[in-house]
Parts: C-alpha cells; sequence; structure tokens
C-alpha cells in the first residue's frame, strides 16, 4: 500500500479504500476530493502528460451531483474518480485512440459495459489517458506530448496504456483502466511503479473497447493498492468456483512457484536481482518455493502470440486501413497488408496449439498457490518514442490466465522492476487473496518504495 499515516495524507494520496468510507459518509466531499486530484494533475501533468481529455467544469459538475444524492442511495464506488484509457468508449468525453484517423472533439455518445457499470456504481468517470495508437503500436503516439514515466521523464512509462500506469503511479487518480492484447497493463504497471492487473480474459467485458484481438484484448486495473483490487473484484463480481478464505493468507505455508520461462535469456540484471531477492525474501517468510519448468511445447507460445496479433489485426484494421492508410502508423497497415505473409494454416496452429496449453497450464498453475514470473526485461529504458519490450507478459495474455504486476523491487539506476503473479484461469480471487500477503512482503521488504514525486 502507499505510504503514510491516512491522517496525515492529502485527498489526493489516499488510495480507492482510504478514500471510499469518506466520500459515502460525505466526511469529505465528491467536489474537494475532485478539486484535490485536479491539483494534483495541474502540478504534475506538465511533465507527465498522462491526460488526453480532461473536463475540470464537467468533472466538478458531475461531483456536485454525486455530493447531492441521500446517502441510502449511494452506490458502492460512490464519487471514486477513475482514468480511461482513450481507447475505451465514453458517452461523455471523445474517444479518439491515439489515432489521426479519429481525432475529434465530439464525446463518443455510448458508453463501454465497464464504464456502465463504474457510473452504475456511483464512480466519477474523470477523463481519459494516453494511449499508443489503438492500443496496438509500440510507439509513444504521433503528437509532441508523449507520456513520460514519473519516475523519471527522461524514459518511457510503457504502453499502449501509458496515461493510464503513469497517472496512477504518479499519484494523480487512484484507480484507471488499462487494456492488454500483449503486455498493456503489466508493463506500465512494472516500468510505473504500482499494481496493475489483467483478470482472467472475459472476466471484465471488453465490448465498447477498441478491437485489436478479440482472443488476447483484456480489460484491468491500475492501483496503488491491493486492497483495491480486493475492492474492484468485488465491484466487478469476480469469483472463483471455490470461495477464497476470510482469512489473511500465511505464507508459511504458502507453496510458491518461480516460473522464468523460455524468454528468460532476455531477462536483464534488475529483473534477474528482482527474481532472486523474491526467493530469498519469500523463503525468509517460511515458504516453500520451487522452480518451475515449463513443457517444450510452451518454448512456441510467443510465437503463437504473434501469429494471432497478425491474423485478428488483418480483419480489425482494415476499415481504417480502407479509410485512410496514410494516417495509420505503419505498424498497424502492416497488419492488413500482412507484411510477415502469414498463412491461414499457421493462423489456425496458433489458434490450436495455445488452447491446447490453456488447460496444460491450468493443471501447472494449480499444484501452487501462485507463480511468480517477471514482468519486464528490466527497467523502464530511456526514450519515449518506444513503450518497450512485451515478451515477458505476452505468454500469460494468451493463455488466458490472471496476471498481477507486484511492486517492491528496484533496478541499477533505483527505478521500480515489477513481478507478474499468475494462476489459472478464473482464479483470479484467489490470485488476489495470496498475492496481497505476498505484496506486503515484497513493498516492505524489496528495497523499492511507491512515494508521490514532486
Amino acid at each position: 500500500m502507499a505510504s503514510g499515516n491516512i491522517s496525515t495524507k492529502q485527498p489526493w494520496q489516499m488510495t480507492a479504500t482510504e478514500v471510499l468510507p469518506r466520500l459515502k459518509s460525505g466526511k469529505l466531499t465528491v467536489v474537494d476530493y475532485s478539486k484535490s486530484l485536479l491539483e494534483r494533475i495541474h502540478t504534475r501533468d506538465q511533465v507527465v502528460k498522462a491526460w488526453v481529455w480532461l473536463p475540470p467544469s464537467t468533472i466538478l459538475q458531475r461531483a456536485k451531483e454525486l455530493d447531492s444524492l441521500p446517502f441510502d442511495r449511494r452506490g458502492p464506488l460512490h464519487g471514486l474518480p477513475v482514468g480511461v484509457k482513450d481507447v475505451i468508449l465514453t458517452k461523455d468525453m471523445p474517444t479518439q485512440y491515439n489515432s489521426r484517423t479519429l481525432e475529434s472533439e465530439e464525446p463518443s455518445g455510448i458508453d463501454a459495459n465497464v464504464i456502465m457499470s463504474l457510473r452504475a456504481m456511483g464512480a466519477l468517470i474523470f477523463g481519459k489517458t494516453a494511449t499508443t495508437e489503438f492500443a496496438s503500436s509500440k510507439q509513444g503516439g504521433w503528437h509532441q506530448n508523449l507520456t513520460c514515466n514519473p519516475q523519471d521523464p527522461k524514459r518511457t512509462p510503457g504502453g499502449s496504456s501509458s496515461g493510464s500506469g503513469a497517472a496512477v503511479a504518479d499519484f494523480q487518480i487512484p484507480v484507471s483502466l488499462g487494456t492488454q492484447t500483449g503486455g498493456s497493463i503489466v508493463r506500465p504497471a512494472s516500468f510505473n511503479g504500482c499494481y496493475g492487473f489483467k483478470p482472467t480474459h472475459g472476466a471484465i467485458s471488453r465490448e465498447g473497447l477498441a478491437q485489436w484481438c478479440p482472443t488476447l484484448d483484456t480489460c484491468g486495473f491500475f492501483v496503488r493498492s491491493m486492497d483495491d483490487l480486493e475492492l474492484l473484484a468485488n465491484a466487478f463480481r469476480l469469483t472463483d468456483d471455490s470461495p477464497v478464505p476470510s482469512q489473511r493468507f500465511e505464507l508459511r505455508s504458502a507453496k510458491i512457484g518461480m516460473c522464468k520461462t523460455y524468454n528468460w535469456s532476455k531477462a536483464g540484471p534488475g529483473t534477474v536481482k528482482a527474481m532472486s531477492r523474491a526467493q530469498e525474501l519469500l523463503q525468509q517468510h517460511g515458504a516453500n518455493v520451487e522452480d518451475v519448468v515449463l513443457p517444450d511445447d510452451f518454448a512456441n507460445v510467443l510465437d503463437w502470440h504473434a501469429a494471432v496479433l497478425v491474423g485478428e489485426g488483418q480483419t480489425s484494421f482494415l476499415g481504417q486501413y480502407l479509410l485512410d492508410r496514410e494516417r495509420l502508423h505503419e505498424s498497424i497497415a502492416s497488419y492488413v497488408d500482412n507484411t510477415k505473409k502469414l498463412t491461414h494454416k499457421e493462423f489456425l496452429d496458433a489458434y490450436d496449439n495455445v488452447a491446447r496449453l490453456r488447460p496444460a497450464f491450468d493443471d501447472i498453475a494449480s499444484k501452487y498457490d501462485l507463480i511468480l514470473t517477471p514482468s519486464v526485461v528490466d527497467e523502464a529504458p530511456l526514450g519515449l518514442e518506444n513503450t518497450g519490450d512485451m515478451s515477458m507478459c505476452s505468454m500469460w495474455t494468451i493463455l488466458h490466465v490472471p496476471a498481477l504486476n507486484l511492486i517492491g523491487f528496484a533496478g541499477e539506476n533505483g527505478l521500480p522492476i515489477g513481478l507478474t503473479a499468475v494462476g489459472a484461469r478464473y482464479t483470479d480471487r484467489h490470485l488476489l487473496h495470496v498475492s496481497k500477503a505476498v505484496a506486503d512482503v515484497f513493498e516492505g521488504e524489496g528495497g523499492w518504495k511507491m512515494a508521490p514525486r514532486s
């Protein structure tokens, strides 16, 4: 959790779990909380540049309406501000996908399902956060105001959920929405230093999100507290077949797997050190830690992930391509052009082989309370034009399993490096339950602390 005594915190420093009781009781008005966040954004966003649409007058008007609600009509997320990645439809704000083809100041006129749900629960949709074009390219953006990493503005915040990860990590918003097709939640969470959760594929509706790969696209969350993820899991009714225990998980009874995967040769010194330190800490707290070596078939998963990106990208981007190819980034146009010469047989092989491996991994994961694996190759790289390598994340996205970036470690330059907790499909609540105990250790003893920049 974010450090500091709650009684001494400014409103903008609070996590969702800390601030919600105050908003629901009226101890803190939604208007005053929104003003506190807007002031933080005003102070910091000239550096971070996380937002592409932020209407203060609309925010404060909606906040006033929420404050006027009787206490018995206040929803479970009453007044909670949420940042929204700008590939998710919002009826009262434009959705521009960071694309020249869809620049607009007109509201989208319709809410994505996830936005509908948030509004129905009383959340305050605060604004739209920066993304790469159609959440697809690795480029930071075609405009000049590229989003920066709040820990070091010379470095990328990751992508494609660039603004969502940066805004939460910089204490500009307590919760934001992201999407992941390769590593677009986990990677920015690691680079910026916050929790990023990609639920099981399909556990949260993707209706109203930009479509790149229906087989992969997943909606998830950025937060600064594990308690906030429990809050959101309850709100979105994420359930396992077997309910998690009500008591706190004890690490001294845990069986934890450490999975370096077949991509380990790419791991930089920071990630190597983080994996080693994580194992050391878990063992010190009594956990039984084992190496997990995946069967040989898993060595091909990244190739199959790449094939699905190309195969589904051909159809997803055809409309934009036909309307205005010259204004699309070349990496997006290349999917429609099929520059990689993907055959239908290769496409089907990717589908069929990964479908075969999903239950195989579920079976492996069921033998552990949690499996830890790298989130990223290393610290956020220098430069803003490229959002970094997603290959440490892609396997878990195409396997459809829940994946959670845990914070607490640092690389050679003192920048955050996360590790990913994964589990079997539709064991999201179990993963969060165990991860909370692990996260307390990593945050407390891992060596990197979350703190607001000034």
